[in-house]
């Protein structure tokens, strides 16, 4: 099927998952009950399960969009439904415009062969394969032959930060080093479109941290359009372009990081970010005046897109330093206010 290139990268229409006997008759009978909530409740009442109710999103091409949520929201089931893993109970998936769950089984198989890539927490290396050979197994699936497959797994191996290592076993690496082979191996087919269900939630924290880096990187250099799934905020907001909340299966808000720390629609998704410090996620264009003041101090370069700590320390930048007093009230030294806020601010890079 020719790409659509208006279409989005992912279009999710009404979708529903509902776990239990007879699921689909079900939730044809229950949708009379009329809201989403409503047939929600029907559905519990026969001891269904709707582990995703109502989905309804598109990711655009280009585009990291973080599903987020509690344990047991129904973001799992929810990225499982997408990647057809799980046949969802009713709506559409349409992946450049082409709804997937009206495809082939033979269609189905090519599409997660050359157009879809998966990463999961688990990462499920072959213990008897070498990295390049974990790496290139995706390609073998295909028909490539070995050299073939070897050029391509050196070039994600690079990518992902794991040359030298190519020849090594799994048991020969850390905990990092094997979901960078998960995350290779995904990529080996090249994907336009890229699932990750919590790659990196059991990683040690500067693993993890270290491991976002260069995931940003890497998406800075590929662009693929990807869905991630976290239960950690504080991930969210570093990676996403674009958040989803999630809670007892239902979608509850999309919005932006700053959308997200700035505007939480209900108590749920504020409760997420009440910890966050939101200097670093909001941006100084969230604060602007568009009306212009008619004298202007000296310019501290200020750009829009800076994050409001970056902006709070640029503009403290012109004042002059001030006194530090002790119990006394005699005064022991000085504070540039930059360096305040310097002391205070993370690094964007």
């Amino acid at each position: 099927m020719t790409k659509n290139s208006s279409a989005p990268a992912i279009a999710v229409e009404d979708l529903w998952q509902v776990f239990g006997p007879n699921a689909t008759a079900a939730l044809r009978d229950a949708r009379g009950a009329g809201s989403p909530q409503a047939t929600a409740e029907a559905l519990e009442n026969k001891g269904l399960i709707p582990a995703v109710r109502d989905a309804r999103f598109e990711v655009r091409s280009g585009e990291l969009f973080v599903i987020m949520g509690l344990s047991g929201s129904g973001k799992s089931t929810l990225v499982r439904c997408i990647s057809l893993l799980v046949t969802p109970t009713a709506g559409a998936v349409r992946i450049d415009g082409e709804d997937i769950l009206q495809a082939s089984e033979k269609r189905l198989i090519e599409l997660r062969r050359h157009k879809l890539g998966m990463v999961f927490q688990h990462f499920g290396l072959f213990p008897h394969m070498s990295v390049a050979d974990n790496v290139g197994f995706p390609l073998k699936m295909q028909g490539a032959g070995k050299a073939e497959r070897r050029k391509r797994a050196m070039e994600v191996i690079e990518l992902v930060g794991l040359e030298g290592r190519e020849d090594a076993y799994p048991r020969e690496l850390s905990g990092g080093q094997r979901q960078r082979v998960g995350i290779a191996r995904s990529l080996a087919v090249n994907p336009d479109i890229w699932f990750l269900d919590e790659p990196f939630s059991a990683l040690d924290p500067l693993i993890r941290r270290q491991l976002q880096d260069e995931f940003l990187h890497i998406q800075a250099t590929l662009k693929k359009s990807i869905v991630f799934i976290t239960h950690d905020i504080t991930e969210a907001l570093k990676l996403a372009d674009r958040i989803a909340i999630m809670k007892d299966g239902e979608i509850v808000q999309i919005g932006t990081p700053e959308e997200i720390v700035l505007r939480p629609v209900n108590d749920y998704v504020a409760e997420f970010s009440k910890d966050v410090a939101k200097g670093r996620h909001a941006r100084v264009e969230s604060v602007m005046l568009r009306d212009l003041p008619t004298h202007m101090p000296d310019d501290p370069g200020l750009r829009i897109g800076m994050t409001l700590d970056t902006a709070l320390a640029k503009c403290m930048s012109l004042y002059e330093p001030v006194p530090v007093r002790d119990g006394t009230g005699t005064v022991v030294g000085a504070v540039q206010p930059a360096d305040l806020a310097a002391a205070l601010q993370v690094d964007e890079g």
